[in-house]
């Protein structure tokens, strides 16, 4: 009994890790767009979102129960695997966040469960049809229906809006883009922060701490929502700055459109109990968002970066979740191998994270920083080269050329030759008397 009830306190706690790296991971969701447009000042933005996160909690337990009874056989698993499947969830988003790919944590957390189980129980132990219609199918439909909602949404703000005072209006689009903002930090704690609920209360239920079909129990829907609202007010800068500004440039009424557009979304798909992924949703209207403005544009080589990384996501965690399970099968030293395991990833990867930080002070500098270390290098290189050669040449051709001027020596020269014959004559009358040479007085009377 003492090491299962070890065991499940491993769970929850590596579930509640994991619903911190939610936090920072999917921050980008909500306020990567205010962040970008200067709507709110970073740190505010991540408080605000942190705080609506934890109250969006509260609202709804429908996506806790699609995880904790729905998609996983629940008497077939046993709390190992759960940790198993979180450990794949784990590594997953702690990679992709180290690269600044806004991918799902939801799709992590189920591909690294249904790793985990079909490793533990079999092919049999996964529901195959709630996978479809509640997790793959929504996961295709979701970006398609934000983004053209968010597009139709940014042309109608620029049709209805270009009459209106330019100041004001862009008061109002900020104004309107902070609110829906905080809807999708509401939405996002009403769906992101119930998949922890219902892996903890799985946990409990495969433990036996629960009757099977319960729902998730108030300490666990208190301690699911802090743990995200801590790990979103910690920022995930990397993401922000990806989603903000490196997707697409957006103005505030595209903010405000596509904030719009992804709390529709995820709210409705909430109250479905669809296991959503937010940032499926949200990457889809800021790219719609995008393609809105006239003139705007879509950075297509980061949007297919991120496409390769949602199409990688439940594949990758669910070999890392069978992976765990497979070595946990072989007593506690294994698990306590793949515990070793996960904290050594998460500190090296850390350490990474460490050689360019990256926090609230430069995550609006993307697509500025190349201009800003290859525009001023290309002058700087060439500047020497110029700037000095203009003055040396300049003086060193210029002034040489004046002194040799063919007028002056030539002046100079006919001078001279006026001269010479001056002497000439009279140096004639002198030597013609030569007879009188004896008398020296007329030399010096000429003289």
């Amino acid at each position: 009994m003492e090491n299962f009830s070890l065991i499940l306190a491993i769970v929850v706690v590596t579930a509640l890790a994991f619903d911190f790296t939610n936090g920072f991971h999917d921050t980008a969701n909500a306020m990567a767009t205010t962040i970008s447009t200067g709507a709110l000042k970073p740190k505010v933005a991540v408080g605000m979102s942190a705080v609506l996160n934890l109250a969006g909690a509260f609202l709804s337990v429908e996506v806790a129960n699609t995880i904790s009874k729905g998609l996983v056989d629940e008497t077939g698993i046993r709390p190992e695997v759960i940790f198993a499947a979180l450990v794949g969830a784990i590594l997953w988003n702690l990679l992709t966040w180290l690269v600044g790919l806004p991918s799902s944590s939801s799709h992590a957390l189920m591909g690294g469960l249904i790793g985990a189980t079909i490793a533990s129980a079999g092919t049999g132990a996964v529901h195959g049809d709630v996978l479809v219609t509640k997790v793959l199918l929504p996961a295709l439909a979701a970006p398609l229906v934000a983004g053209i909602a968010a597009m139709v949404a940014t042309r109608l703000s620029y049709t209805v809006g270009g009459t209106a005072d330019g100041k004001a209006a862009k008061k109002g689009y900020r104004a309107g883009q902070i609110a829906s903002a905080g809807l999708v930090s509401l939405a996002h704690g009403t769906n992101d922060a119930q998949k922890t609920m219902g892996i903890i209360t799985l946990a409990l239920v495969t433990g036996g701490a629960l009757a099977p079909g319960s729902n998730p129990p108030t300490w666990v829907i208190l301690s699911a929502g802090t743990a995200i609202a801590l790990g979103t007010y910690i920022g995930g800068w990397r993401i922000i700055r990806t989603m903000g500004t490196g997707l697409t440039d957006l103005q505030p009424q595209q903010g405000f459109a596509a904030q719009t557009s992804a709390a529709t979304a995820i709210l409705a798909s909430s109250h479905l109990g669809f296991s959503l992924s937010t940032t499926h949703v949200v990457s889809g209207s800021v790219m719609g968002a995008g393609l809105g403005r006239k003139g705007g544009v879509v950075r297509w080589s980061t949007a297919t970066q991120m496409m390769i990384a949602w199409m990688l996501t439940l594949p990758a965690a669910a070999v890392v979740g069978a992976g765990a399970e497979s070595v946990m099968d072989l007593g506690d030293w294994g698990t306590a191998v793949v515990a070793v395991f996960l904290i050594a990833a998460a500190v090296t990867i850390y350490r990474v994270s460490r050689r360019q930080v990256i926090d609230h002070t430069n995550v609006t500098d993307h697509g500025q920083d190349p201009a800003e270390v290859l525009t001023p290098t290309a002058p700087t290189a060439s500047t020497p080269q110029i700037t000095p050669v203009t003055p040396a040449v300049a003086p060193v051709v210029v002034a040489p050329v004046a002194p040799v001027t063919p007028v002056p020596p030539v002046m100079v020269p006919e001078d001279l030759t006026a001269t010479i014959p001056a002497p000439a004559p009279a140096v004639l009358p002198t030597v013609a008397p030569a007879p009188a040479a004896d008398q020296a007085v007329p030399p010096a009377a000429a003289v």
